[in-house]
């Protein structure tokens, strides 16, 4: 079997994931074929097997496939694989890097009269963007748990309602694309730990600054003083060059650190974490500075001055 049957399976293979070619697919594969992620435990049918290729390929044309093995067992086959590629267009809602990442793979075949009529795939998506630095989070995609689906949805004036009695200050996060700074205003701003020092920022992936992100090694993190209450509207504005009117420096790997703030730091990107409509950032502090300014407050809307609380 494997001596006629491994090159039609490297053929096809290669002609789909690295030309494109994904009705060389059909040779292979029964009317019955599906496709199983051990990974997430979807599973697609060949249609959805062309589909997830063609995405693939469109956000990483310079795609390389190569088959380092084949291997045939009582009924199946066994091919280990590994993929290059450069991230030039956006792929399951991560905008381009640039980067060139390899992932490696195994997927089992079963077979009935020399059709493959399962995959089971050690690979899924998520391995290309974990090649990027970026991971979804644990459970945000996950499945409904069958005893949840008649929960009833959280009222979302309630979670407003919530929200608006946790009091924050107030920073402008700030990185660079090419040499034109960008920024975005964001509350959603926390402390990870001091040994290492890591810190943590969501940021929304409509936000103009979102894709410069990504592309970026560092950021700056600038926590606004009560004197920079015209720096929040200017972040909260749709302003094309929102650093215009404002003095900054650069950090030491160039994330540009407003002056006057509260405190700033820079820190290196070390994990990016989808979850749904934000991505969560994971740095690792490089750099720090306090300023003399009393920080701003936050809290339901209104912006208070933090030197002005009253002590319990």
């Amino acid at each position: 079997m494997q001596q006629t049957l491994e090159p039609l399976i490297t053929s096809a293979w290669l002609a789909a994931w690295d030309k494109g070619d994904l009705d060389a697919l059909d040779a292979l594969m029964a009317v019955d074929y599906l496709r199983t992620s051990k990974a997430t435990g979807a599973t697609v049918d060949l249609a959805g097997l062309k589909a997830e290729i063609a995405a693939v390929r469109e956000a990483f044309p310079d795609l390389s496939t190569t088959v380092d093995d084949v291997v045939e067992g009582d009924g199946t086959v066994a091919v280990f694989w590994t993929s290059t590629g450069t991230h030039t267009h956006e792929y399951l809602g991560v905008p381009p890097t640039g980067l060139t990442v390899q992932t490696r793979g195994s997927n089992i075949l079963t077979l009935d009269n020399g059709k493959i009529t399962r995959e089971s795939v050690t690979w899924d998506g998520s391995e290309l963007l974990a090649g990027l630095g970026i991971r979804p989070l644990r459970g945000i995609a996950a499945p409904v748990a069958p005893d949840a689906a008649d929960l009833p949805e959280l009222d979302p004036d309630l979670m407003k309602a919530f929200n608006r009695q946790f009091i924050t200050g107030v920073t402008v996060v700030t990185t660079k694309e090419g040499e034109t700074p960008k920024g975005l205003a964001a509350n959603s701003y926390c402390s990870v730990s001091l040994e290492p020092p890591l810190v943590l920022v969501c940021v929304q992936k409509t936000s103009s600054t979102y894709s410069a992100l990504f592309s970026s090694s560092h950021l700056g993190i600038n926590i606004l003083g009560t004197n920079q209450r015209e720096t929040v509207r200017t972040f909260a504005s749709k302003s094309p060059d929102k650093f215009a009117e404002l003095e900054w420096h650069d950090g030491p790997n160039g994330s540009p650190l407003l002056d006057g703030s509260a405190a700033s730091l820079e820190a290196e990107i070390q994990e990016r974490f989808q979850a749904k409509t934000h991505t969560v950032f994971i740095c690792r502090v490089r750099h720090a500075e306090t300023g003399g300014s009393a920080p701003m407050v936050y809290k339901a809307g209104r912006f208070f001055d933090g030197d002005a609380l009253a002590e319990l």
